[in-house]
């Protein structure tokens, strides 16, 4: 963390290995990112060669061995990083994250060494681009209704049906898609883009993570190989173990884009002068900064602790979805006092503010929405199911 947001010296928790992962990433952001996101948002356009600068520095799949490309890292570290990309932008760590917990983890922890040796590396690199298929347009929060069909069709399979709402969509190379075989039971499959009957339309007109590109999944009665089918798991585990590993990655992204809010914050209020005196003089100013420090810490807390309990194979779920939905909303509401801090200058593209905060209006939702976390918890202290 940087050390003018460390109130309770976290750095020393983390130790000099993830401060030097900390520094690499912040180095890669400050050269590689800021110097054009805000237009590149502004236009509704992606960083050129993203992925394969992110593959470059280890940001995909820091947690998979060096045997598939990965950095052979820990969970810790995988924290680190997204959090130092998000201060970049959502969409930056939007893009590490899919292609890191929603791609390789599915196919690293369910898939066939054969599936292992020829997908994660091209995907660690960068030269190939994941997507990952588990949301539909009439089952968001309700995946288990899924309506994607896979049906035996000789020695492989069919695939038909949608998915929407997908980050990489329109630019993947493959796509880890979760649908229902003739069982009923849930199994993943890799689709890849040059399958007949397997389209991508772009969503546009977002106002929200507007440097990514988002889009739907459209399969086509796709002819899916058996070697394609990820063969070590058949329900919702799959998909939910993938969304855990997001999940988790998310409680920490946030927090750098609650730092680079509060930042700006805290420097334009100490510069900005009225009626004699610097605003941050004033009680209220002053109020809304304290605060926005101390909710910081405490998500950095938060995710530190689970990092820990990650590392050792310890997080629940329920654990995770609590970390999850307190970050998100910390980082949105530090947004919006930012924003007021700024006053009119808090909404123009020379700030990153209302970037963030635009941002975070779909990190708060995606990966189960703000309301449904809060249920998880509820299920969880109570033992009874509020869905």
């Amino acid at each position: 963390m940087n050390s003018t947001v460390d109130y309770f010296n976290i750095g020393e928790l983390l130790g000099e290995e993830y401060l030097l992962i900390r520094d690499t990433i912040r180095d890669f952001v400050r050269s590689e990112i800021l110097p054009t996101i805000d237009q590149k948002a502004q236009d509704h356009e992606e960083i050129p060669d993203l992925m394969k600068k992110l593959g470059s520095i280890g940001a995909l799949g820091p947690f998979v061995p060096n045997l598939y490309g990965g950095a052979g890292l820990d969970y810790m570290a995988y924290g680190v990083i997204m959090q130092e990309l998000e201060a970049g932008d959502s969409a930056i760590r939007s893009a590490a994250s899919v292609q890191s917990s929603l791609v390789m983890y599915p196919i690293y922890t369910f898939g066939s060494d054969d599936q292992k040796n020829k997908y994660l590396p091209m995907l660690a690199s960068g030269d190939w681009i994941g997507a990952f298929g588990l949301t539909e347009p009439n089952h968001g929060s309700d995946p288990s209704s899924m309506e994607t069909r896979l049906v035996k069709d000789g020695e492989g399979y069919r695939l038909d049906g949608a998915k929407t709402w997908i980050t990489n969509a329109p630019i993947c190379d493959l796509a880890v898609v979760w649908a229902k075989d003739e069982e009923g039971k849930v199994r993943g499959v890799i689709v890849e883009r040059a399958d007949v009957g397997f389209s991508t339309p772009e969503i546009k007109d977002k106002w929200s993570l507007r440097a990514s590109r988002t889009g739907e999944l459209v399969f086509d009665s796709i002819y899916i190989p058996s070697e394609r089918l990820l063969p070590d798991v058949s329900s919702m585990r799959g998909p939910l173990s993938c969304l855990n590993s997001a999940r988790y990655g998310i409680s920490w992204g946030v927090i750098g884009a609650a730092i680079d809010c509060y930042q700006v914050a805290l420097q334009y209020a100490l510069e900005r002068t009225q009626f004699g005196k610097p605003i941050a003089a004033y009680q209220l100013q002053q109020k809304k900064l304290a605060e926005m420090i101390t909710e910081i810490t405490k998500a950095q807390l938060l995710s530190w602790r689970l990092g820990v309990l990650k590392n050792e194979n310890r997080a629940t779920p329920q654990q995770i979805s609590m970390a999850k939905r307190n970050n998100v909303n910390m980082a949105l509401q530090v947004a919006r006092e930012s924003r007021q801090i700024l006053g009119a200058m808090g909404i123009v593209g020379d700030y990153p503010i209302m970037r963030h905060m635009m941002n975070l209006e779909s990190v708060i939702t995606y990966e189960g929405t703000h309301d449904v976390h809060l249920l998880i918890t509820g299920q969880d202290i109570t033992g009874i199911s509020g869905f």
